[in-house]
């Protein structure tokens, strides 16, 4: 049933439906107040009933199954296939990967499976969802600045995370002329690129930055697909795309994996990540990274998971689903240093390249393997699966506060979010080309050489991110009604107690690690 509110016109809102029994059309003057008791929804587009906010129509995952893939997919991004592999090469490998283990199941899985009780509880938009819990928790609705920071530190990494999948868009599309000229050719397995030198690989990524144009418009195009899904709403934009995307994304990681055990040298990287050295374990540089990976690999602190959170059912045990998550997540992680560290060892690369380990490094490896270029164009596909699930969560974190600040239309909120990305995004676009020469922040410790690009990433990374998930940890752990809560959490008995303790003591002081750490790097000497 939705409700006709007439000081609608006035106070310039638009209502949402209503639940089940409110009034129909007797608003009374500008108090918004009718015979019934219910309240013009001046704030936040919200009913409120007795001062308590009602929950509006809201959407959901079809099943349990949708849930785990979208949001697994929310957190799988192109941090998996080059952020993960870095870290681990740059710390020791085995020694990096036990702790970042050991971190997601203390850490990380605690600090998500806060963030969706947040999301179910509420079900509403980030920042709704917040301010409705601290209310019933007869908290100030201030702390809803976890979610309001998680926000603008989302909004702003989608700026510049499209213009990265537009150079993933780019090599898709250099692969597939690659492919097409082997199969034209009768030679179907040659490497990639074969009709090229190692030096002119090495020069595709620095030809595109030369060119911003092109940067430009592969930056739209990624921008103009993610509003698109979007737009479709949750079942029909972001569960489908989820529902098709993630089994191809890991039918195609298992499909590398295996072809990287064939061709290249798997025994050496199953030694180097599963082979801690217990001294390299210790140093403080090496757990402060995979605490940070632990962290943004599950992608908490931004209110992604609180998104989702939202559209889950009651019947929906979140502790499990956290779990599964959690586990699809690190399996994602760690098998794409399966897929990815065999064939750099086999061609004798290091493993420590960051983002050009994707876009240089591998495209020289396939350049001298078997099948190259086919494995190296369903690479780049993987890639753009990644980078597709997580821009979708990144852009339904603002536009489900749109949509309920302002009633706006989930089309005009995608449509005008999008815009608002594309533009910022520019600035990350010409980082390499027009304005590679402008320092935004250089009077800020550690940016001083950073170009736009680079301090919109720093920012977000180092501070907005984990200043968001302390918020978090603070909130439920210590301010947020407990039996609200737990009652939310699907745990009970012991479980709830580890679950309680770890999200109240060692979370705020292993994420305000991170922050400090991110802040003053200088620490660890």
């Amino acid at each position: 049933m939705t409700a006709t509110v007439s000081a609608e016109t006035q106070h310039g809102l638009r209502t949402r439906g209503s639940p089940a029994g409110a009034p129909g059309s007797n608003c009374l003057g500008s108090q918004g107040r009718c015979v019934s008791g219910w309240h013009c929804p001046v704030r936040n587009g919200e009913w409120r009933l007795a001062g308590k906010m009602a929950a509006p129509d809201q959407a959901q995952w079809s099943s349990k199954a949708a849930f785990v893939l979208a949001a697994t997919g929310s957190a799988v991004g192109l941090g998996n296939l080059w952020r993960f592999p870095t870290e681990a090469g740059s710390n020791g490998g085995g020694a990096f990967v036990l702790l970042y283990v050991l971190c997601v199941v203390l850490i990380a899985l605690p600090l998500l499976l806060a963030e969706s009780l947040i999301g179910r509880h509420g079900q509403r938009s980030t920042i709704g969802s917040a301010v409705q819990l601290a209310r019933q928790s007869g908290a100030s609705p201030a702390w809803s600045l976890l979610a309001v920071v998680g926000l603008i530190a989302n909004t702003a990494i989608l700026t510049f995370y499209c213009v990265v999948a537009g150079w993933v868009v780019y090599f898709i599309g250099t692969s597939a002329v690659d492919v097409v000229g082997a199969m034209t050719a009768g030679q179907p397995l040659r490497g990639a690129y074969a009709l090229q030198s190692v030096d002119e690989i090495q020069q595709i990524m620095p030809t595109l930055f030369a060119n911003p144009v092109l940067l430009v418009g592969l930056q739209f195009a990624f921008v103009l697909v993610t509003v698109w899904i979007v737009a479709r709403g949750v079942k029909g934009g972001i569960e489908m795309a989820a529902t098709w995307l993630m089994p191809a994304f890991f039918f195609l990681l298992i499909g590398i994996t295996v072809y990287a055990a064939i061709v290249g040298d798997f025994a050496a990287a199953v030694t180097f990540l599963f082979t801690p050295d217990f001294e390299r374990a210790l140093q403080p540089g090496v757990l402060s990274s995979a605490l940070g990976q632990a962290f943004f690999s599950l992608s908490l602190g931004g209110g992604a998971m609180i998104a989702y959170g939202a559209y889950a059912s009651r019947d929906t045990n979140l502790a499990q689903t956290s779990g599964m998550i959690a586990f699809a997540d690190t399996a994602v992680a760690i098998i794409a240093g399966l897929a990815i560290f065999p064939i750099v060892f086999s061609v004798g690369m290091e493993p420590d390249a960051g983002p050009t380990l994707m876009f240089q490094s591998m495209p020289t490896a396939f350049h001298s393997m078997p099948g190259g270029a086919i494995v190296g164009l369903l690479f780049f596909v993987l890639a753009l699966f990644a980078a597709l699930t997580s821009s979708v969560s990144l852009l339904e974190i603002s536009v489900g506060w749109v949509m309920e600040r302002f009633g706006a239309s989930r089309g005009k909120a995608a449509t005008g979010i999008g815009a608002l990305v594309f533009l910022v995004g520019l600035l990350s676009a010409l980082s390499f080309n027009v304005l590679a020469d402008q320092r935004p922040i250089p009077f800020i410790p550690g940016f001083e050489n950073a170009n736009w690009f680079d301090a919109i990433d720093g920012i977000t990374g180092r501070l907005l991110l984990p200043l968001s998930g302390l918020i978090t940890a603070i909130f439920i752990g210590w301010v947020a009604d407990r039996k609200l809560v737990n009652g939310e959490t699907g745990l009970t008995g012991g479980a709830l107690v580890a679950w309680r303790f770890l999200i109240a003591w060692l979370c705020p002081v292993a994420v305000a690690a991170i922050l400090v750490i991110g802040l003053f790097p200088q620490l660890l000497g």
